[in-house]
């Protein structure tokens, strides 16, 4: 097990100094009763408005994880304390199924989550991913979701459904062609290898996939790009994606700390690219501009992107748009909880 180890949190005036080596993490889960959980997302580079986050935290433990300062919020640390102090909202379907019932909602897309995966291990006991889905498919409400889970294809029999009701379209977040190198990154989450196959078997069950190649970290893994694109379009994705890495906040303190003991020989050339694409920073917080670089570095990664995407067939995809299906239950069906 990893030691803890947490970036200063700016919301706490307190600065803790050890004085021995810190003790190995170990996973504490709190449940939290929640007023709402449909959060509105008001930033204009997004592409949806509304999302549902049933946890706080994320075990999988991504190095490059943009959420981890929203832990900071509740007294956590963004570091360790990220992936072991996991929340809960055990109340999510009921209120989610409160606020589809409110006149105010008009069926707008829902997306899974915009912030922690809602896949992570949790949801194999707690199933309120695919509790809160049962409820959007009772309202024939459009959803996305990402994910880097295999725990995913546990829910076809829902996803079919909204499928058929209503809209859904899956993205599975596949930032690195190698399994080795994924697991330094990503130390908890599933493997490469078994992402490209509940991508498969997401798409043999007809549900609408995309892959999404996030983060993009220069210097690292923009030379994985065809290839996933590759493997991606071999298991049945039909869109595909790319972002480039947000080091906000502490992520970056996480991040650097890292990349510098898993790639000690590439960490100052990751560093190097990134201040190159990020105009001299590591960061970039402006709408519009923080999901994307500038220079000669990342005009070579869009081309690389866009010149595997037209060789593999996604550019020939048709997106077609998202349907207004929305509907509220009569009085004679029967509801998921009682309100």
């Amino acid at each position: 097990m990893k030691p803890i180890s947490n970036p200063q949190n700016p919301f706490s005036p307190e600065v803790r100094e050890r004085l021995e080596p810190p003790a190995p993490v170990t996973p504490d889960i709190y449940e939290e009763t929640v007023k709402t959980v449909l959060s509105h997302n008001t930033s204009p580079d997004l592409p949806f408005r509304w999302s549902v986050n049933p946890y706080r935290g994320c075990f999988h433990a991504c190095a490059y994880c943009y959420a981890r300062p929203t832990h900071e919020y509740w007294g956590f640390g963004s570091g360790t304390d990220f992936e072991s102090k996991l929340v809960v909202k055990v109340n999510a379907p009921a209120k989610l199924q409160e606020s589809l019932f409110k006149r105010s909602w008009q069926g707008e897309l829902i997306v899974f989550s915009g912030n922690t995966d809602p896949y992570q291990p949790l949801e194999a006991t707690y199933k309120l991913t695919r509790s809160c889905l049962q409820v959007c498919a009772e309202f024939h409400n459009p959803v996305g979701l990402i994910s880097k889970s295999a725990l995913i294809v546990r829910d076809i029999d829902v996803l079919q459904e909204l499928r058929h009701k209503a809209w859904v379209r899956v993205f599975l977040s596949i930032p690195f062609a190698s399994d080795d190198i994924a697991r330094k990154v990503e130390p908890q989450a599933p493997s490469i290898t078994k992402r490209f196959e509940t991508l498969e078997q997401l798409s043999k069950a007809g549900i609408s996939t995309a892959v999404s190649i996030a983060p993009v970290i220069p210097g690292l893994n923009e030379h994985d790009i065809p290839q996933i694109l590759s493997r991606a379009r071999d298991a049945g994705a039909q869109h595909a994606a790319y972002i480039l890495l947000r080091l906000n906040d502490n992520v970056e303190q996480v991040f650097i700390e890292r990349m510098t003991h898993h790639f000690p020989d590439r960490i100052q050339k990751i560093l190097a690219h990134l201040k190159e694409v990020r105009g001299g920073q590591v960061g970039d917080r402006t709408f519009f501009k923080r999901h994307v670089g500038e220079g000669k570095t990342w005009n070579v990664i869009e081309q690389l992107f866009d010149t595997a995407s037209r060789k593999y067939g996604f550019q020939d995809i048709p997106d077609t748009p998202i349907p207004a299906t929305f509907r509220r239950p009569g009085p004679t069906q029967l509801s998921l909880w009682e309100l």
